[in-house]
């Protein structure tokens, strides 16, 4: 009697699918973000990866496609870090420095995010505009900044009438800066802003800077 080939349970393909997927995102963001959008190749994506270019495009359908994806996994998960800043149980100003904090460890851990960031700058966006996932990706984390400064104003610990967005841009100028121009600035200014040394006190810094803003600290006496 002949024996037939055993065939394996949905749940294991499914699963394979999923592995398959991830890596080809992982070897994907680091390839785009060391040669850009118009350098990074499928093909080395492919043989970077345990399957080929076909397969590629079968998950994602082509090269922008892939690309798309890298940026929403890329944004999803700056905004799945945001979403741990438990804003019931924290008073206003260690909840925004806790934001601010956990900002700069999420780009200082992910540096490729920082150069996808620029590579999309670079195209002006245009990438970002065709996903349906990343087009109110940035409501949470504007909704958590404005909770924070709710609370904080309603407490009589912000004086200053802040904008999340504007909020949200001091805090991302400052964990980006020290990555996307940490070659120009060193040849300029003789420091590597990413060098161990210096992290405790930059870390220390924008959540500092955020909290003056915001309490009022930095503002110049009445005359």
């Amino acid at each position: 009697m002949s024996s037939q080939p055993a065939t394996r349970p949905p749940g294991d393909r499914l699963r394979d699918a999923e592995r398959t997927r991830a890596e080809i995102l992982e070897v994907a963001q680091r390839e785009f973000a060391r040669n850009g959008y118009a350098g990074a190749r499928v093909d080395e994506i492919a043989a970077l990866t345990r399957t080929t270019k076909r397969m590629i495009y079968y998950y994602f359908g082509g090269k922008e496609q892939l690309y798309v994806a890298v940026l929403e996994k890329a944004y999803s998960d700056v905004r799945a870090v945001e979403r741990t800043v438990d804003v019931e149980h924290l008073a206003p100003v260690e909840a925004i420095r806790t934001l601010a904090e956990l900002t700069f460890d999420h780009h200082d851990a992910h540096r490729d995010f920082i150069k996808l960031v620029s590579i999309e700058n670079i195209h002006h966006g245009e990438h970002i505009r065709k996903s349906e996932v990343l087009a109110n990706l940035g409501t949470p984390v504007l909704d958590l900044i404005s909770r924070i400064l709710d609370a904080g104003q309603a407490q009589g610990v912000f004086v200053t009438d802040a904008d999340a967005i504007d909020v949200h841009m001091m805090i991302s100028a400052f964990c980006c800066f020290r990555i996307s121009n940490q070659h120009t600035f060193g040849a300029l200014f003789g420091r590597d802003m990413t060098a161990p040394e210096h992290r405790e006190r930059q870390r220390a810094m924008i959540g500092e800077m955020v909290v003056a803003y915001l309490t009022g600290a930095g503002r110049r006496a009445a005359t």
